[in-house]
């Protein structure tokens, strides 16, 4: 099964519960003969069109359900030429955004589209402004949107419902880019306007086989419906069954075990589902940051969490836009903090490390959702506090949290690198310091120990 190239309503069925698309009515709207710019031959090519493909405009607009969970629909014909947005195209994305919003529903846009309609000229470039102000009513009504990238997704459908969208999953071999095929530069890089080089650089959540494309969606529809309630939620538990450490260098050398758990497993223990988000949207990708949505015990939450390397600027700002992403749909967010601090070599201070750090640090402050934090290993210094969440930070037994990695502050104090232990120590970074410190709130346990969080 394809998606790609199906028509708009075969690329919707094709995806959502049997027989629970319904169409919705199309806004009653007139065009003068040949269009507002009176474009000879414009009549005869739409007609042409709807004789080809069946269709009245280049999208269809309906409701479904999606794993049982119901959201508006708005797909594309791209046989209706080209799946270009017009003004009789913008009055039913208008329309079908509003219905999302008056009826508290999940925005899933099936995008196919070559970008606006020349033959309507400035009057179909203006549709994007559109449905610009129907995305931030959209969002600002706190639900979600959701693209699903198909062949080819180019000019303003992807620079507005597709780049736009909360979740943006695309289809292996899509063409994704804003310049379509026939307006790159000759010696353009092929890679990067396909939907796997979109993802390379942090445009595109995750690139989804056709198969499993049904699937993922109903997943995702069914986290982001799954009950809000108003606490936080409680810290994941320690997977390492050790004592707390006796030294403060015992802790570091503990943390930086290879052996120790990381992130990955911690999600995996305290997750029953999770759905990844990757990039920044901004040009970049970090794989030291793992970022998502999941569903615990039946409850929404999000994650951004560290995996133990020194984070890149990319990961500081997908885990921002998480972070916001969760605070906007009421969804309570999951921090794991696990780095030997932000990296710090020329690349880094090129792509922003500290503009990066400064937004991943607002985000946290700015967030009306419960936000719990778990230290899991190493905490070097702000690249890590970064992630924290004041005043509801836990942390376990094997790991450190440090203003300097002790090796670097007795370097700065001018002592040997012997001196580093002794260093350890001073700087109070075990565990049970933190707590004593009032920077963590306890020091979690394995599952089932008393004494845990």
């Amino acid at each position: 099964m394809t998606t790609t190239r199906l028509p708009a309503r075969a690329a919707a069925h094709s995806l959502a519960d049997a027989g629970s698309f319904t169409e919705l009515p199309s806004p009653a709207g007139q065009s003068p003969p040949d269009g507002p710019l009176a474009w000879s031959g414009y009549d005869d090519s739409r007609a042409r069109a709807t004789a080809r493909t069946g269709e009245g405009e280049s999208v269809v607009t309906g409701t479904a359900r999606f794993g049982g969970a119901e959201a508006t629909v708005i797909s594309f014909e791209f046989g209706f030429l080209g799946g270009s947005l017009g003004e009789r195209t913008g009055d039913r994305l208008e329309a079908a955004y509003a219905h999302a919003r008056a009826h508290r529903l999940p925005l899933v846009s099936l995008i196919a589209t070559g970008g606006s309609r020349m033959q309507e000229g400035m009057l179909a470039l203006t549709q994007l402004q559109r449905v610009a102000r129907q995305c931030v009513l959209t969002r600002a009504a706190g639900l979600p949107q959701l693209a699903v990238l198909r062949d080819p997704t180019t000019g303003g459908g992807w620079a507005t419902l597709g780049a736009g969208a909360d979740v943006v999953l695309a289809l292996p071999g899509a063409q994704v880019g804003f310049a379509g095929s026939r307006v790159r530069p000759a010696d353009a890089d092929p890679a990067a306007y396909t939907a796997e080089g979109q993802f390379a650089a942090g445009h595109v959540d995750a690139v989804v086989d056709p198969a499993e494309l049904p699937g993922t969606l109903a997943d995702w529809l069914r986290v982001l419906a799954a009950p809000r309630t108003g606490g936080p939620v409680e810290p994941p538990a320690a997977l390492a069954d050790v004592p707390p450490p006796a030294t403060g260098w015992d802790a570091v050398l503990r943390s930086r075990h290879p052996d120790r758990p990381h992130a990955g497993a911690y999600l995996d223990a305290y997750f029953a589902l999770r759905l990844p988000l990757s990039g920044d949207r901004a040009g970049g990708r970090d794989p030291g940051m793992l970022c998502g949505f999941g569903l615990r015990e039946g409850r929404a939450v999000a994650y951004a969490a560290q995996c133990g390397t020194a984070t890149r600027p990319a990961g500081y700002r997908t885990a921002a836009r998480v972070v916001r992403l969760a605070d906007r749909l009421g969804i309570p967010v999951l921090t794991l903090v696990d780095t030997p601090g932000a990296a710090n070599d020329a690349a880094a201070e090129r792509a922003g490390a500290g503009p990066a750090i400064a937004d991943a640090f607002a985000a946290l402050a700015a967030a009306t959702v419960p936000v719990t934090t778990l230290l899991i290993g190493e905490g070097g210094s702000g690249g890590a506090l970064a992630l924290a969440a004041p005043g509801n930070t836990w942390v376990t037994p094997d790991s450190y949290f440090s203003v300097i990695a002790p090796e670097l502050a007795a370097a700065i104090l001018k002592r040997p690198p012997q001196a580093a232990p002794a260093t350890a120590d001073q700087l109070r970074l075990r565990p049970q310091d933190l707590v004593d410190l009032g920077v963590a709130r306890g020091v979690v346990r394995p599952a089932g120990e008393a004494g845990g969080s």
